[in-house]
């Protein structure tokens, strides 16, 4: 594996179609859980037309999430994707478990700035929502890779910016 990398997902490169755009060798290896952490949404994405998805540390969160094995040439495409030159995300490496139990070593991206307040997402302030497109991107990844139920009704409470603008995802 020493010419590939695993990368976690939690946002809208869950969904293999995704993925696939800028990162053609992914494959996927499981699904699995990031503890300590929670997912929540700050920055906006113009691409998107709404605030993208984060990981903010957080005792007692979990994220659940897809495990992509790449090769090492897409680790420059995911680093531009995520926008790691324009210091949107930064990469960090996470321990990911596995429903299995096991668990393995991943590249994750985390906003470079978190929300200064921990806000249930289900309340999210109207200039934190996700788009509708980015939102059902992330519920779409969810189910086809099928998280578990309750991540998944969790994930279906989060409400959008009901922005209905053209998007440029690609």
């Amino acid at each position: 594996m020493s010419n590939k990398f695993l990368y976690f997902a939690y946002g809208s490169n869950m969904l293999k179609k995704r993925i696939h755009i800028n990162n053609p060798t992914a494959e996927r290896k499981d699904i699995g859980l990031l503890k300590n952490f929670r997912l929540d949404f700050l920055t906006h994405s113009r691409r998107w037309g709404g605030c993208s998805a984060t990981i903010c540390p957080t005792e007692n969160y979990n994220v659940w999430g897809i495990v992509w094995e790449l090769q090492e040439c897409n680790m420059t495409t995911l680093d531009c994707q995520e926008g790691v030159a324009d210091k949107l995300y930064f990469p960090l490496m996470v321990d990911i478990e596995t429903p299995n139990g096991e668990v393995m070593k991943c590249r994750v991206y985390q906003q470079c700035s978190n929300p200064d307040e921990h806000v249930k997402l289900r309340l999210l302030p109207i200039h934190r929502r996700p788009s509708p497109l980015y939102i059902d991107t992330i519920l779409k990844g969810a189910k086809e890779n099928q998280l578990p139920a309750e991540y998944i009704k969790f994930l279906e409470t989060i409400p959008h910016n009901e922005y209905s603008g053209e998007y440029n995802i690609g």
